[in-house]
């Protein structure tokens, strides 16, 4: 392959990635504004309604997300009701979150978004499992925190 195909767009993987994902969250937003979430918070709750009482270190790790950009999630998800912060008994150094009862009660009616996405694409169950497979093992081949 030659420098101008090489540096082509439209040959680029990350870009690929890039823009399919943002789509792909357009198609969640009007979906999840019903619940009052934005797609990041979304999937902090999946997480949390997978492991409740999780510290937002190991948050961090599963969401590929700094506390930078977690706290003010998490600080407007408590302003919300859905979720609790406190520091870990055993180690001050830690904050643990956890769901509150409008958290917990949000997992039932939100167990619909999967399937209401999928309605929105044109693309086969099939198709996106295998890509959805690949993605991940991608991730954790290139991703360091997940090494451990």
């Amino acid at each position: 392959m030659n420098i101008d195909e090489i540096l082509k767009l439209e040959n680029q993987v990350c870009f690929a990635v890039y823009a399919c994902s943002r789509e792909i969250t357009k198609l969640y937003r009007p979906i999840l504004e019903e619940y009052g979430l934005t797609y990041t918070q979304y999937v902090t709750m999946l997480v949390l309604w997978e492991r409740d009482g999780i510290t937002v270190k190991e948050l961090g790790r599963r969401l590929h997300l700094d506390s930078g950009t977690l706290t003010p999630l998490l600080k407007k998800l408590e302003a919300a009701g859905l979720v609790t912060r406190t520091r870990d008994k055993a180690d001050e150094r830690n904050v643990v979150i956890d769901l509150t009862e409008k958290g917990h009660g949000m997992k039932k009616s939100a167990a619909a978004v999967p399937g209401r996405l999928f309605n929105e694409t044109v693309v086969d169950e099939a198709d996106i499992v295998a890509l959805r497979n690949l993605i991940t093992r991608m991730l954790a081949r290139i991703s360091p925190q997940d090494a451990d």
